[in-house]
């Protein structure tokens, strides 16, 4: 599996697409601290593929790399068979790469509504004086908007809060909102940086629901970091596993459990 260039069956039946996106002998530095040495995988369309690895082994700075906030010194991105040049964040979320942050980065003083719609920010073409005077093609793009983000608002099941000030929201809902604001920009490809963290077991659950729901409703690819290996046994459909900037194991979730150099640096015990 480590090798597939094309399509593939998943254990559980489903179709997995031909490559979406792939890292090709991906270095990144800073100073003398190398974070990434040497390191290639790909994602293909429609899967769900988790990055894991100990604290420090590089997985941020990978994803950070494929939504555009970092460059690396060597190596590629390709992303629809097309290389990708050194690209800032807004111009990769153009090309349909949306993310959320293992840190929340939401704007606590507005309501979950007002959050979720600057997802949109992409989607929206009208000039700066026509949304000021709300006519014409701004009128209708808002519409439009209102419309998507409603969507999501229902899909993840904050209705109850969609005018709450976010600041006001506990840590899970606000993940949810987090989720809902990058999937209104109707993702090609989401980036979720450690999507469980800090979550109890039941806002968990929903977590990994939504997840699933995500992939298999909206077909959206999806990339993920996550600590808890039960979750990335349960949710993944292949895993790289890096450890202090390289890659020491590639393959399904089942490969990734008998790798012996993923359980003598990270798994610790074999399961």
């Amino acid at each position: 599996m480590n090798a597939m260039a094309g399509n593939y069956t998943t254990a559980d039946g489903r179709q997995i697409g031909g490559v979406m996106m792939e890292m090709k002998n991906i270095t990144l530095k800073f100073g003398g601290v190398t974070a990434i040495s040497d390191i290639s995988f790909d994602v293909h369309e429609g899967e769900i593929r988790a990055i894991i690895g100990p604290n420090g082994a590089g997985k941020s700075s990978m994803l950070n790399v494929i939504s555009g906030f970092y460059h690396p010194q060597e190596g590629e991105v390709w992303f629809r068979g097309s290389k990708r040049p050194a690209m800032k964040p807004y111009e990769v979320a153009r090309q349909g790469v949306a993310r959320t942050f293992q840190n929340i980065a939401l704007f606590d003083g507005m309501s979950t509504l007002d959050n979720i719609m600057t997802g949109r920010l992409t989607h929206m073409k009208a000039s700066m004086l026509s949304q000021a005077l709300w006519w014409g093609k701004a009128e209708r793009e808002e519409v439009e908007n209102r419309a998507v983000v409603e969507k999501i608002i229902d899909f993840l099941e904050i209705q109850h809060i969609r005018k709450t000030p976010v600041g006001r929201l506990p840590y899970g809902l606000k993940k949810r909102v987090e989720l809902a604001r990058a999937l209104v920009a109707e993702p090609k490809l989401l980036l979720l940086d450690e999507p469980m963290a800090g979550m109890n077991v039941e806002e968990k659950e929903d977590m990994s629901r939504f997840i699933l729901d995500v992939n298999d409703e909206f077909g959206t690819t999806i990339c993920l970091i996550e600590h808890d290996m039960g979750v990335v046994m349960d949710l993944s459909d292949r895993v790289v596993v890096m450890d202090y900037g390289r890659k020491i194991g590639d393959g399904t979730p089942d490969e990734v459990r008998g790798n012996q150099d993923v359980i003598d640096a990270y798994l610790g015990v074999e399961h």
